[in-house]
């Protein structure tokens, strides 16, 4: 994706091929930085921080730690270390988990001399592989839209609400929620995006709406109370939000707040979708309501904002009395009967038991296709 004209992912390997580069979210939309890791400590912090958040980019930026530290020290001990160190930073993005335990499956019999270069071209092709499946999903998305834009013949422009990032801040590119915008709005089709502000950490009001508008795409930041008031009075065409966890049975772990906005789109009979890869289904279990670990996260998210002053500065304030206790849950789970449909790099499909077994036996299928026929090299 373009920022002031210039292309950029969210994770890239820097020029002297072995620290790691990464577009710096905590400090957006008010300043763009690039910070640069160039130890595994480094990233895990990132990734605990939220420097770099979303799954799909989490995962990545996770398969980058490992690579980091088979570059310090690419023993048997340390690459459990790290392993450790990295699966510990967040616990609800599955994504995490399937990029650390791909990348340890894939190390542990290669010899000590030749860990550091796998580790690279395994973390590169990791990023590679999520910027075409965000490319997927975003085509395979961008029907839907179509068949409204087709169904109000090109009268008025689709309104489609959002919730939290889910576009290619949250990836490697592209996007997964929006993709399906981007893709919609390059062919052509007229569009408007309602972007919840997302509360604790307001990253719809500071990243969704950031990216949008360097893309050029119509949108309107929207308090997070407001999603049900437009879906009454038919200002909603169709809701689409991202997944950081969706179990088997297509249960969906995303930002706290989706599990309402699902609501409010069942008693109004708008379609609400969501985006994500293969590798954000956890297939080991049913119920997300019961098994999905839910995130606590510090209670200044909630409490304090931080923000833009008319004299430029960044400044944080507190904006609770300093008595009153605050509960930060970083997610909800929105049960599959709310869900219309699962929005996939391999297609669209329902979250009812036939069509999740499709979707799953699709993905082994292509894996197993993939196995063993791929070299990787990276010299350094």
């Amino acid at each position: 994706m373009n920022v002031d004209g210039q292309p950029y992912r969210t994770i890239w390997l820097d020029d002297d091929r072995a620290s790691v580069c990464v577009i710096d979210q905590t400090r957006l939309p008010h300043r763009f930085e690039v910070v640069r890791w160039r130890s595994v400590r480094a990233a895990a912090a990132g990734i605990r921080t939220m420097v770099v958040r979303g799954a799909p980019l989490i995962g990545a930026a996770a398969a980058y730690g490992m690579a980091l530290a088979m570059q310090e020290d690419s023993s048997d001990e340390n690459l459990l270390l790290a392993y450790d160190t990295l699966f510990r930073t967040r616990p609800t993005a599955v994504n995490l988990r399937w990029a650390l335990d791909l990348m340890r499956q894939t190390l542990l019999p290669c010899k000590s001399s030749e860990r550091t270069g796998v580790a690279y071209a395994l973390a590169g092709r990791i990023a590679d592989d999520d910027v075409q499946n965000c490319s997927a999903i975003g085509d395979c998305g961008q029907t839907l839209i179509k068949q409204v834009w087709e169904k109000v013949s090109g009268s008025r422009p689709v309104n489609i609400l959002t919730h939290c990032n889910a576009g290619w801040l949250a990836t490697v590119d592209w996007g997964t929620a929006l993709a399906p915008i981007y893709k919609a709005f390059n062919a052509g089709i007229s569009l408007h995006v309602w972007v919840d502000e997302t509360r604790p950490r307001n990253q719809g009001a500071s990243l969704t709406a950031w990216e949008l508008g360097h893309h050029g795409v119509p949108h309107t930041v929207i308090t997070d109370n407001a999603g049900g008031h437009l879906m009454q009075h038919g200002l909603v065409d169709l809701c689409i939000v991202g997944s950081d966890r969706t179990t088997a049975s297509g249960d969906v772990a995303n930002k706290i707040g989706t599990y309402l906005k699902a609501l409010a789109a069942r008693d109004n009979g708008v379609p609400f979708y969501v985006a994500l890869p293969l590798s954000t289904i956890d297939w080991t279990i049913e119920n997300g309501v019961r098994d999905i670990p839910i995130e606590k996260r510090a209670p200044e998210e909630l409490t304090h904002v931080s923000g833009e002053s008319d004299d430029g500065d960044v400044r944080t304030v507190r904006i609770t009395p300093k008595a009153s206790a605050a509960a930060n849950y970083a997610f909800d789970v929105t049960p599959r009967q709310l869900v219309s449909a699962l929005i996939t790099e391999h297609g669209v499909f329902r979250p009812v038991p036939e069509e999740m077994a499709q979707l799953r036996n699709k993905g082994e299928r292509i894996t197993a296709e993939k196995s063993g026929i791929e070299k990787l090299e990276f010299r350094i």
